[in-house]
């Protein structure tokens, strides 16, 4: 908490002059270019990693970066907060690109490879019902837990898939689903490459690759509008 305090006094010092303007206008509306889901995890900290501004990320964090599913009714199958996140920054925000992304060494993941029967229903009861999002990535004990991470952010972007305001916009072809994935070792950021079918870091080379590929697929939309 020291931290925190002495952290604020600093930004107001040193930092919140420049920031002054732009958070005048950001005061005004905010049009964020991304809903960003991750980790609760301290470690993972998305505007460092991706260098954004106040402003750019729509960010939604939980405890293993989970999507509960949609029923057939349009409801969310388990907490609202997420759903209700996901239909705002979609529908009202009209954010292009929603990200999903894990990480390495993850409690959560930990958890459900130890199995959630070993998680205790008296201190932890919602916890161990949270993690039942992601137990359909849980392949076998054996699976190594950085596996069952990126296995999880692909399964969270097919849970994603069943909400009908996303199905809406990627009918339309107005809207991007992106599996990320953080390594806390190296501080790298990897994506999920449908070309090669892997998770592979974001380097000048790939980074080329990707916004050659959005920018196509924008292209491609505005033609069919």
């Amino acid at each position: 908490m020291k931290k925190l305090v002495n952290g604020i006094v600093d930004f107001r010092k040193n930092i919140q002059p420049d920031y002054i303007q732009k958070f005048s206008q950001l005061a005004r509306g905010q049009r964020p270019d991304a809903l960003f889901i991750a980790c609760s995890d301290s470690r993972v900290v998305p505007n460092v990693f991706a260098s954004t501004d106040p402003g750019d990320l729509f960010v939604v964090r939980n405890v293993g970066n989970l999507v509960p599913c949609c029923g057939a009714d349009g409801l969310s199958k388990s907490d609202e907060s997420e759903a209700a996140a996901i239909e705002f920054a979609v529908s009202k925000l009209n954010v292009s690109d929603i990200i999903i992304c894990g990480h390495s060494d993850c409690g959560a993941m930990h958890a459900i490879k130890n199995g959630r029967s070993n998680i205790s229903a008296l201190t932890a009861p919602n916890l161990k019902s949270w993690l039942r999002h992601g137990e359909v990535a849980l392949n076998d004990k054996n699976q190594d837990v950085n596996e069952l991470s990126k296995v999880n952010v692909l399964q969270q972007l097919e849970n994603l898939k069943t909400y009908p305001v996303v199905q809406e916009r990627l009918e339309q072809g107005n809207l991007g689903l992106h599996a990320w994935w953080f390594d806390l070792q190296t501080a790298n950021v990897l994506y999920f490459s449908k070309s090669q079918d892997r998770f592979v870091v974001i380097d000048e080379v790939e980074a080329k690759t990707i916004l050659a590929q959005m920018d196509t697929k924008w292209t491609q939309t505005q033609l069919n509008t």
